[in-house]
Order: C-alpha cells, then structure tokens, then sequence
C-alpha cells in the first residue's frame, strides 16, 4: 500500500475542523485528531509543526470555503450579507471556529487582517472616493456583525415569534439583508 501523504493531511484538516469547532484550540487534543483522521499523531507536527499551526491551516483552508461560498460584492453589500447569513447556516461550525479563536488568542493571523483591509479598500473605491477606508472598515464589520447575530444568539431567543424554524432563518436574513442596506445608506449619505 502507498502511502497518499496528500490524503493523509486533508483527513487531518477534515478532522481538526471537527476537533477543533467543537471543543477550541485549548480543548482539542492531537490523539482525537490523529485517531479520527486514521493518522499518526506525529503526522501533524511533520505537516503542521504544532497543534496551533494545525488550527491555523485548517482556519485558512474553511475560511477559504467560506469566501467561495459567499463571494464578496463590494458593490452589493446587501446581497454579500445574505449569502454570508446563507453560507453560515450551511457551516455553523466555521463561525465557531472563528469565536474559539478570538477567545483562545490575542490577534488574528496577518492573512486576515489582509484580507479585511482589502475588503474596506474594496468598498472605499465603489464609493467613488466618498469613503475613507476607515469609514468603509466600520460598514465591513456592521454587514459582517449583522450576518453573523442570528447564529450567536441562543436557540431560545431565535425561536420567539415561530415555531417553523425554516420560516425564522427566512424572515431573519430578510431583516439581514434589509438592515444590511440601511447601514449602507446611513454610512454612506451626510
């Protein structure tokens, strides 16, 4: 039998993505991982150096997922929050992921604060150069904060008003993207 070390590492992120969504960085343990994944536990320090460098790749490779299945519309802010509300009700566990991190570790990586600064450039330039980046960063995170509250809130509170919860994830991401436009239209008019 060949050893497949390409299949190997994506059992590992496969795993870690559970591991890890579910229990943080702190909680997570290297043996579940390599046991799950059918790996040695040596595996992932040979391929990712340490448990953090592990969560680190395996943060990058769903966040990735995350931006193909909500594309980022700098033009249509309000649909870019819709999708984000969609992609997140499709993988809950990636929002997870990203509260675990915060809590667990002072700063983010240098590839996602890229990444946001360039989504608020983004942003600034369909203004026509009516926005700062500053101003364009403050829309970012209210579109993104916006998408994300439905899925930090306790099941509880989400089901006041209906006991069809397909009905409550409908009316809400309209209000998602309604609320969307409206930071859009404040933010953006004097």
């Amino acid at each position: 039998m060949v050893y497949d070390s390409a299949a190997t590492r994506t059992r590992l992120l496969d795993a870690a993505y559970t591991e890890f969504s579910e229990r943080g960085l702190a909680g997570a343990r290297v043996e579940r991982i390599a046991a799950v994944a059918a790996a040695n536990k040596q595996a992932i320090y040979a391929y990712f150096g340490s448990k953090d460098g592990l969560f680190d790749a395996m943060l990058a490779v769903r966040l990735g997922a995350l931006a193909d299945a909500a594309p980022f519309t700098p033009d249509d802010l309000p649909a870019y929050a819709g999708a984000l509300f969609d992609a997140l009700k499709e993988s809950p566990e990636i929002l997870r992921l990203t509260q675990w991190s915060s809590l667990e570790r002072a700063d983010v990586s240098a590839g996602e604060v890229e990444s946001h600064r360039e989504k608020a450039r983004e942003i600034a330039a369909v203004s026509g150069g009516t926005l700062s980046d500053a101003r364009a960063m403050d829309i970012l995170m209210l579109v993104i904060g916006l998408s994300t509250a439905w899925f930090t809130t306790a099941a509880e509170l989400r089901a006041i008003g209906s006991d069809d919860p397909e009905r409550r994830a409908r009316t809400h991401r309209a209000a998602v993207v309604a609320a969307a436009a409206a930071v859009v239209d404040a933010l953006t008019t004097d």
